[in-house]
């Protein structure tokens, strides 16, 4: 496939699916993924921008079909404030927030190695969800550390210390 025939392929694929989705009342959340390690894996780089999700998104043409707008890949794709706050609220389905480790150039940041929101301050958390709050974006929001560190602990303290860091995150918006 050239890099057109596997997008139109898999835009059909997805407007399928989310058609079948929309029928039910479900929405379909579209991630892009934005290190450039995560680039060179593949033949033609696939969405790693919110613009190239954004074509995806009008390529498949079904309601209800959005973005999971992740801190971690929004940041490492160099995307903008001012391209979330673009958006309206219905376009975001999901968002997942991290924070990257210290000590690593961004473009050599790993997709699988990050740490908890505002962790490091690496990541501009609070612009992130200042512009989700401009755009007044009430869904789910959720922890997206792959932390050895955490993965190690046992449950609660893991939960305990994702919550606080949650916490930690929206006590920047004050």
């Amino acid at each position: 496939y050239t890099y057109r025939r596997y997008f139109d392929a898999i835009a059909t694929r997805l407007h399928q699916t989310a058609r079948v989705l929309h029928d039910e009342g479900v929405r379909l959340g579209l991630e892009y993924v934005g290190p450039r390690t995560s680039l060179t894996s593949c033949k033609y780089p696939f969405l790693h921008t919110l613009a190239e999700t954004a074509e995806l998104i009008e390529a498949i043409g079904v309601p209800g079909v959005g973005y999971v707008l992740d801190s971690w890949h929004w940041f490492l794709a160099e995307d903008t404030v001012e391209q979330i706050t673009a958006l309206r609220n219905e376009d975001v389905v999901a968002v997942d927030m991290n924070d990257a480790p210290v000590g690593i150039p961004k473009d050599e940041q790993m997709d699988l190695s990050r740490e908890l929101p505002a962790a490091t301050g690496i990541i501009p958390v609070r612009d992130f969800l200042g512009a989700l709050q401009a755009i007044g974006y009430d869904g789910p929001v959720r922890a997206e550390p792959f932390n050895k560190k955490l993965n190690e602990m046992d449950d609660d303290a893991a939960a305990a210390a994702t919550a606080a860091a949650l916490r930690k995150a929206f006590a920047l918006l004050e």
